[in-house]
């Protein structure tokens, strides 16, 4: 076996350097990690680990490159095996591949696509987006066996099942970032209601389908609604909304518009509330009323209605959401008598489920709790909290008592308002579900088109998400 200095003195220039880069992106890492928990400093380690890898080679990490072929014009090689090293040079890349992946998913940034039209027309449905983890601070796995690219449930033509173990479960630690979520910033989040799902009926969530179809029918009923899975909330599926409240807030909504007081744990119909501004694409349902002549595909194109938001009520009542832009085009069409918004009846119950006498239009006030608030809890506002002590902080809540919160909270909301599942529904977003922020979309795709004929929509590439 070779000396330590012989070792040394073999390593080429080529091999200081690469290793000299690799050891201080390992550092900078793992202070990153430890920053705030200096016990995690531990994994510095393996710093001899990575420099032997590039440099004196102690432990034998390419054993099998022994076995490679001769290339031509080089002498036989007689421990040549071509399918071993074949196979071997497989599994180095795949297994590389999958480390790399995990970590840039974890720490990094992640693709995210838009899977439904709740935030049209800001987000379009087919938008591919870079999502980055390290504005808001990455957040440290809870489940960190899993297979990369997955979120909770292997693909079928891998045998289906779990995409991750329940163990080991790691407690919520979000890494040092530069700001946190912000009004009006869109955000990619865990489906706070996502805890529990029904494996076959998963739209509307479980808590929505026990309210209306009664929690016994929805236990016992798999032959309807599958089996009942419980998720950790790393595992839960991806919302992307629009943040309109964050901690320390109060929030109203007044005929679909937002009011927001800071800073007010006991709002009143006296409060001082501020308008927030609504954003130029935001979108309401209305029934649009025709002098019988027809709004032609063509028409509805280049207003910009998505094909499955084209609804014809009767020969003269059509059933669209629409921009306030949209809605000023179709109040100039001659043909055009009438535009009346969707009634909040059609909406249904909102959050919390059973207790208010709410609607999605007309909802509140409530207060957005940030960390360390005590707030008396009353008759009034227990049902408003009691999902955030029994699901997110696991704590008991009382009436008549003070409640502290440990975690902030987000009121998160889609811009299409009127098709938007959204914190109306399901209430607060807890600090520890936050994922990322959406930067820039890099990819489009317009399933109501084929390829060639504005199959990838161009015009939004590059675009940035907000």
């Amino acid at each position: 076996m070779k000396s330590f200095n012989e070792r040394i003195n073999e390593v080429p220039r080529g091999g200081w350097i690469r290793a000299a880069i690799w050891c201080a992106l390992y550092i900078a890492f793992v202070i990153w990690v430890a920053w705030g928990d200096w016990l995690s400093l531990l994994w510095l380690f393996l710093l001899p680990f990575i420099a032997d890898l590039f440099t004196t080679k102690y432990i034998p990490w390419s054993w099998w490159r022994k076995y490679k072929p001769a290339d031509k014009d080089e002498p036989a090689n007689p421990q040549a095996n071509p399918l071993l090293y074949t196979i071997c040079s497989w599994i180095d890349a795949i297994v590389f591949a999958l480390v790399a992946v995990y970590f840039i998913n974890i720490y990094i940034f992640q693709n995210y696509q838009i899977p439904s039209s709740s935030l049209e027309k800001t987000l379009r449905v087919g938008d591919f987006l870079y999502v980055s983890k390290m504005g808001y601070g990455a957040r440290v796995p809870q489940t960190p066996l899993s297979m990369p690219l997955v979120q909770h449930t292997m693909p079928e033509w891998l045998g289906g099942g779990k995409s991750y173990f329940d163990h080991p479960h790691w407690d919520y630690k979000r890494l040092a970032g530069w700001k946190t979520p912000q009004k009006g910033d869109i955000v990619v989040f865990n489906f706070p209601a996502g805890d529990t799902v029904c494996t076959k009926v998963q739209n509307p969530d479980y808590y929505t389908l026990c309210h209306y179809r009664g929690r016994h029918v929805v236990n016992t009923r798999k032959d309807i609604f599958g089996d009942i899975v419980v998720r950790p909330v790393d595992r839960r599926e991806n919302y992307v909304k629009r943040c309109v409240g964050t901690p320390g807030d109060s929030l109203q909504i007044i005929d679909n518009v937002i009011f927001i007081k800071t800073n007010d744990q006991e709002p009143t119909a006296n409060s001082q509330w501020e308008q927030e501004p609504t954003h130029e694409f935001a979108q309401l349902n209305y029934f649009v009323r025709t002098d019988g002549h027809v709004l032609t595909k063509s028409f509805l194109d280049s207003l910009g209605v998505s094909r499955d938001d084209r609804l014809k009520i009767d020969a003269n009542i059509y059933h669209y959401p629409l921009t306030r832009a949209m809605k000023e085009q179709l109040e100039n069409n001659p043909h055009v008598l009438n535009i009346e918004v969707e009634s909040s009846k059609y909406g249904g119950s909102v959050y919390p489920l059973g207790h208010n006498n709410w609607t999605r239009d007309n909802y509140g006030p409530i207060y957005i709790p940030r960390k360390g608030d005590r707030i008396l809890i009353t008759e009034d506002n227990y049902w408003l909290y009691k999902r955030i002590a029994d699901a997110y902080e696991f704590q008991p809540i009382h009436i008549g008592e003070e409640y502290t919160f440990k975690m902030d909270y987000y009121w998160m909301m889609g811009d299409n308002r009127h098709n938007s599942a959204d914190s109306r529904y399901w209430g607060f977003v807890p600090e520890d579900h936050i994922v990322g922020q959406p930067i820039f979309v890099w990819l489009s795709i317009e399933k109501d088109k084929p390829w060639g004929k504005g199959h990838i929509r161009w015009n939004r590439l590059g675009l940035h998400a907000e």
